[in-house]
């Protein structure tokens, strides 16, 4: 009697109070205040990996790796002034050697004269014209002890030195490409990543929405899944930004920031790269173009060193002039040809101090050799060991994936069937998500070492065949 009594005062309590109602406490939301997701989300498409820049209307193209490091090479503006420099030094070879080439000039003039001290002696003002149709001078250089050799071997060892720093440029430049693209394959992984979790979520939603409808779970459940569900999408917005982004960087790396739309075609890989230190080292020595520019440059500071020994040398050389004129334009006319050893001015004491510069300077570039080769060694040994380093992490992180999937499947499978909760869904989610993001982040880590190691010998290293992929 007492129990029919309180279900009936329970029933017209609900009647006369439906705000506070059972079914309805913690079930009911304030759609201004909180909106549904979908009702603030930005409308997005999903591009994959095509990509267009602004004012780009020819057609789409595919690129590779290759590709990319063929357009970097064409179009890197760095590339293009090294070149420069380069011809630039060549002709600076050939202005050199034109010492050894005839010298002609021509002179022509009119000159009125008044000799003071003979118009005082003769009592009368002498004043002559001098006219001068012509004067042809012809000069050749016939020999200077070696001087003009020393200064064109310089100039030739300015000239490697050019061509050695383009190597190097180009060097840095198809390292740089190669991290910008792997970066760039990296975004596109957390893009992907970021949409399978949105869709997760979803899915997720939906049930719970579901459960809610049938009345097997609260109203607290499907808030939770909404809320999951729009934390994904604002990763997801940030996920198409970062790539964005990261295609932004790589264009601006190949040179061609206004690139016509492209698909990019290739993946994050993970293959083997069995290379020793010594390897290394040895690659290194024979293809390192900053070893070879430390060459020259000691070569070029012996070769100063033997010029300013010459200051003092003399020059060898025959000249020959025509004149034309004279009382008047054509009146008269003369030349006159001989040979000449022409000493320069010496100072003894800016020579002597000359020579103690040049040995300085040559001393201090063989210095300057030691510690590039120092800095190398270095370089190579930082870039092995990282490249060992993210070697190593690769199994754990493709293993963390596994593991993490799994236990999100089993989470999953105990949620559906309603042994599990959203807080346990969402924790094996998130698990999961991050386990793959930390692959792929060791993933990209991991070919950015591989192409920092290659920097670092100044070689692109042939890696084997096996190729690891994760699988979906």
């Amino acid at each position: 009697m007492l129990k029919k009594l309180l279900i009936t005062n329970l029933i017209l309590y609900m009647t006369l109070s439906p705000v506070l109602a059972i079914d309805k406490i913690g079930n009911e939301v304030n759609e201004q205040e909180f909106p549904q997701s979908e009702e603030v989300l930005p409308k997005t498409e999903d591009k994959g990996s095509e990509y267009i820049i602004s004012g780009s209307v020819e057609k789409n193209i595919d690129l590779t790796l290759e590709n990319c490091i063929e357009l970097a090479l064409g179009n890197n503006p760095q590339i293009n002034a090294a070149f420069q420099d380069i011809l630039a030094s060549d002709a600076r070879i050939k202005q050199v050697w034109s010492n050894y080439f005839p010298q002609l000039s021509w002179q022509t003039g009119y000159t009125r004269i008044r000799q003071l001290q003979l118009s005082d002696a003769l009592g009368r003002n002498l004043i002559f014209n001098y006219y001068v149709l012509g004067q042809v001078t012809l000069q050749q250089m016939l020999y200077d002890f070696g001087v003009t050799q020393n200064q064109a071997t310089i100039k030739r060892l300015d000239y490697e030195g050019y061509k050695t720093t383009l190597t190097a440029v180009i060097n840095d430049v198809i390292y740089k490409t190669k991290d910008a693209y792997y970066a760039l394959l990296y975004a596109y992984e957390n893009k992907r990543v970021a949409q399978d979790t949105v869709d997760k979520f979803q899915l997720f939603y939906d049930q719970a929405k579901a459960f809610y409808e049938i009345g097997m779970n609260p109203k607290v459940d499907v808030t939770i899944a909404e809320s999951n569900l729009s934390s994904a999408k604002l990763k997801l917005i940030q996920a198409d930004n970062a790539v964005n982004l990261a295609i932004a960087k790589l264009n601006n790396v190949m040179g061609v920031p206004f690139i016509d739309k492209y698909n990019v075609m290739d993946k994050l890989q993970y293959q083997p790269l069995n290379l020793t230190f010594n390897g290394a080292v040895d690659i290194a020595r024979e293809a390192r173009p900053e070893l070879k520019l430390a060459e020259i440059k000691v070569e070029t500071a012996n070769q100063t060193l033997k010029l300013v020994k010459k200051s003092f040398y003399p020059t060898l050389s025959v000249e020959g002039q025509l004149q034309i004129g004279g009382k008047s334009w054509a009146s008269n006319h003369g030349y006159n040809v001989g040979g000449y050893l022409n000493f320069p001015t010496v100072n003894g004491m800016l020579i002597r101090n000359e020579i103690k510069e040049a040995r300085y300077l040559y001393d201090k570039e063989l210095a300057n050799a030691q510690n590039t080769q120092n800095q190398i060694y270095l370089e190579i040994q930082n870039a092995f060991l990282k490249l060992e380093e993210k070697k190593n992490q690769m199994p754990v992180a493709l293993l963390q994936v596994k593991q993490a999937k799994e236990n999100y499947e089993l989470s999953y499978g105990r949620y559906r069937v309603g042994e599990a909760s959203p807080t346990e869904l969402k924790d094996s989610q998130i698990m999961y998500e991050n386990a793959q993001l930390t692959y792929y982040a060791a993933l990209y880590e991991y070919n950015s070492a591989k192409a920092g190691l290659e920097k670092a010998v100044g070689k692109n290293i042939i890696t084997d065949d096996e190729i690891i992929e994760l699988e979906d």
